[in-house]
């Protein structure tokens, strides 16, 4: 039977960021998405395994109210929004002395500042220039892969939805234009100790060593067509002329001009948006 979500809360809320727990009283899910609108006004989306209850949402601006909507996926079939509002809290931090030009950025390192059995917070630094955004890609447990989108004004992001004990490579690319940047990559075992107040020394963090195989190139999307229309539905195609990709995600509004996405298998190349 089709599952059922129940209630979205904000449960820790910081001036860049807030963290979103929800319940499913009955049935399991695919997955999650998370919409939002950000300072801009511009809509964002933020997917979530399955089997996760919370994820944090970064990137996001001091003293101002953000509305997050839920929705679970399953099958073809989206259910919800379950909604909540959260205000974020005010920013405390001194301003810059000085703009620096711009130049071309570095990245630096990649760390694990805190490890649990079910989440890691992965910070970096990038000691000269600015990015406008950067991408945490790893698989899962499943060896599926899975790929975090950072805001360019943050480093930090917690990755929520991991296994206990369980080994992750993650790879860190700092997105400028249409250039990608790195990765910088760090290798790291979950803690084993589901108890929230297991000792958090016992966390085992291995330096960001060389990663034992290189990621692929970076892929290269060709031309996106509309090749059968009717008064309900289009069917969109499109070429991937090198590489490929893990997954595709198409975005429009709809009659109400409210954000809609539709998620694409990566070894797909349609889809009919209904």
């Amino acid at each position: 039977s089709q599952p059922i979500l129940g209630e979205l809360t904000a449960s820790q809320v910081t001036p860049e960021s807030v963290q979103l727990e929800w319940s499913v009283p009955e049935g399991t899910f695919d997955s999650f998405m998370v919409q939002y609108k950000d300072a801009q006004g511009q809509p964002q989306v933020v997917p979530v395994d399955g089997g996760s209850r919370r994820v944090t949402v970064p990137g996001l601006s001091p003293s101002r109210r953000y509305k997050f909507n839920l929705y679970g996926v399953w099958g073809r079939k989206r259910v919800g929004p379950i909604s909540t509002d959260a205000v974020t809290g005010e920013d405390v931090s001194p301003a810059p002395e000085e703009e620096r030009p711009p130049s071309q950025p570095h990245l630096g390192d990649l760390t694990a500042s805190h490890v649990t059995s079910d989440s890691i917070q992965l910070e970096w630094s990038v000691p000269e220039g600015t990015f406008d955004s950067f991408t945490v890609q790893y698989r899962d447990a499943q060896g599926q892969p899975e790929s975090l989108l950072v805001d360019g004004g943050s480093h930090t992001v917690t990755v929520t939805g991991l296994s206990p004990s369980h080994r992750y490579n993650f790879y860190l690319y700092g997105v400028l234009g249409q250039k990608r940047v790195g990765p910088i990559s760090l290798d790291t075992i979950t803690d084993g100790h589901v108890d929230a107040y297991a000792r958090p020394s016992a966390l085992s963090v291995v330096s960001p060593a060389e990663p034992e195989e290189e990621p692929p190139s970076q892929p290269m999307l060709g031309e996106l067509t509309a090749s059968h229309v009717t008064p309900e539905s289009i069917e969109l195609e499109w070429s991937v002329p090198e590489g490929t990709f893990d997954s595709f995600t198409v975005q429009y509004k709809d009659a109400q001009g409210q954000p809609q996405v539709v998620p694409v298998d990566g070894g797909s190349r349609r889809v009919t948006v209904p």
